[in-house]
């Protein structure tokens, strides 16, 4: 059946698999309203992206829309959102660029990034109305004018046919800076230092929050692991400092020692990923998820390359490294996510929207500290696959996280505000000292080194230690599952498992600094995987095979390949490879092995 015929078999009972409770409410919802713009806040892992294009396929199959537009953050979600398409009979093109004007016959739409929109909104105004189009809005509060992208999502998608805004949180903004489509009330709020003020919240018409999916068991239930530790750094004057992570007293010395803390060169680095580890391979082996995989988030991407270097060390495992400027980068988030890594080490690739259903472990050893980075991180251990599961994120004993996930399951609208900086993939790092030299060649920061301790397990927003709780604890051998399955013990049990765990750790870490370090491979290279059958990459890799096949004409005939082009085009008639559909593509390759 080709795709178009395809479309117009689509059903809601034959798009997806059966849907959660949430998602037919949210579109029971939707069709009594029959709305323009529709906003969804749905916690992360719930299932938007389901949502969304069940009523996509909905729509197109009683022909109220003829065109789907998805507009994301990233280019990796573009190919995201194209396989979840794929997979409920929607053929996406995520591959389309503004140098291409009109969308790729034989596909229901296209998948583009708000970067993309914000070179060239009038070219995405006239796809959009060009057919009468659903534009979905992902992580919608990126389209702020704070961004300077707001202007061009709303010059690109005023008179679209109909608009779906989602989000993984609530957010605030400015008056001044209104995302469009987004129906707002004033709201007061109160901010870091206790003064009040009076902004705008977003409405949503439909709100599932992360609450109400951990009675669903839509999400993982999080056991938060905070570890303090000594931190020893020299200042700008010359003299050595030392501070405890967790009893840090002003706020720029707790922000020496957590940057402190995350030098490779200290021992809080290893001792934690020495941790995760074991966590992960009780998933594996006792917690019934044998492909359970963890996530490590760093500042920026020497920290990163480091990380992963330790994290060979200290495993015996090659760390999969996903940097956004690597060209492969998207190769290796699939790869990561459908094998069996153990753990990822990655900057922002995976912060937001990305989904790695195996990922039940995070570390966080990063600076950044905004709430809304926080939870679309977090969320990307939450996303449940059976009800017996459970997600745990290793973390800074510092002010700033503690704050934030002892906020995570409060019953309230978590209201986060926009990124403040114009890049898309940029989010905010607090305010820590410059490792650069001054003018007259002197550190204005040096760390000296760190160490790590368990400080305690926070669940509900409670602290438990793991000392001096007395003889209610009681942890036999059969309760060596450390970080058993929340419920199975309780959180004092959990806390006193780890505590126990934390002097074997450190004497594993003190063995591999012995070894020798060498030069460890960070990632092992691993084939292409096969394409075929996955119908939106087949116009990508038909694109590629031609142009091959074009060189080798050339080659043989001695003509300039604009030549053999003109040529093809004319024995094959249609538009140019770069929005032909399937077929014409298939048949110009044909028709370039006959001239070979």
């Amino acid at each position: 059946m080709g795709s178009a015929a395809r479309a117009e078999a689509l059903s809601p009972q034959t798009t997806s698999r059966p849907l959660r409770a949430w998602q037919q409410s949210a579109l029971r919802t939707y069709e009594e309203q029959s709305p323009k713009d529709f906003l969804v806040t749905a916690t992360p892992g719930a299932g938007k992206t389901t949502f969304a294009l069940t009523l996509a396929a909905r729509l197109l199959a009683r022909r109220e829309i003829g065109r789907v537009v998805v507009v994301c953050p990233t280019d990796h979600l573009r190919m995201q959102w194209a396989d979840a398409a794929d997979a409920m009979g929607i053929i996406l093109d995520p591959g389309l660029t503004n140098a291409v004007g009109p969308v790729r016959a034989g596909t229901q739409g296209y998948v583009t990034t708000y970067a993309q929109v914000a070179g060239k909104p009038m070219l995405h105004a006239a796809r959009s109305t060009a057919v009468k189009s659903l534009v979905i809005l992902d992580e919608v509060h990126h389209a702020g004018d704070g961004l300077s992208w707001g202007e061009a999502v709303e010059e690109a998608y005023s008179f679209a046919a109909r608009r779906l805004c989602l989000t993984g949180t609530p957010f605030r903004t400015k008056p001044d800076e209104r995302i469009p489509f987004v129906r707002y009330e004033e709201d007061t709020f109160e901010g870091d230092n206790g003064e009040r003020g009076v902004g705008l919240v977003s409405r949503a018409d439909y709100t599932y929050g992360y609450k109400e999916a951990l009675a669903d068991s839509v999400v993982r239930p999080v056991v938060f692991a905070a570890y303090t530790g000594t931190s020893r750094w020299r200042n700008s004057a010359g003299e050595v400092v030392a501070a405890s992570l967790s009893d840090a007293g002003t706020k720029s010395v707790e922000m020496q020692a957590w940057r402190t803390a995350l030098d490779p060169k200290g021992q809080w680095v290893p001792h934690v990923i020495a941790a995760m580890d074991d966590r992960i391979t009780h998933l594996r082996e006792e917690g019934g998820m044998p492909d359970a995989a963890g996530l490590i988030l760093a500042s920026d991407q020497d920290d990163a390359r480091a990380y992963a270097k330790i994290v060979r060390r200290v495993t015996g495992k090659a760390a999969e490294l996903i940097l956004s400027d690597d060209p492969k980068a998207s190769k290796k988030i699939e790869r990561f996510a459908t094998g069996s890594a153990r753990i990822a080490v990655c900057v922002r690739m995976i912060s937001e929207g990305v989904d790695v259903p195996r990922a039940a472990v995070l570390a966080w050893m990063t600076s950044y500290r905004t709430p809304l980075f926080f939870a679309q991180a977090v969320g990307r251990v939450v996303r449940s696959r059976a009800t017996h599961e459970s997600a745990t994120v290793f973390l800074p004993a510092v002010r700033p996280l503690l704050s934030l996930a002892a906020s995570m399951e409060e019953e309230r609208n978590h209201v986060m505000p926009p990124p403040k900086t114009v890049q898309g993939d940029e989010l905010d790092l607090e305010p820590l000292p410059p490792k650069e030299k001054d003018e007259e060649g002197l550190k204005q920061w040096e760390a000296l080194e760190a160490d790590a301790r368990f400080a305690h397990v926070l669940h509900s927003g409670t602290a438990h230690t793991g000392e001096g709780s007395g003889p209610t604890v009681v942890v036999g051998e059969e309760d060596e599952e450390f970080l058993g399955i929340p419920g199975l013990l309780t959180p004092a049990q959990t806390a006193e498992l780890l505590s126990k765990r934390d002097d074997e750790l450190r004497l594993r870490i003190a063995a591999s600094h012995r070894a020798d370090d060498g030069d460890f491979m960070l990632v092992e290279d691993h084939p292409d995987e096969d394409d075929a059958g996955r119908s939106w990459r087949d116009a990508a890799e038909l694109r590629r095979e031609i142009n091959r096949l074009v060189n080798r004409v050339a080659a043989k005939t001695a003509q300039p390949q604009a030549v053999v082009h003109t040529q093809l085009r004319q024995s094959v008639p249609g538009p140019p490879s770069a929005s032909a559909s399937v077929d014409i593509l298939r048949a110009r390759r044909e028709r370039l092995r006959t001239m070979l």
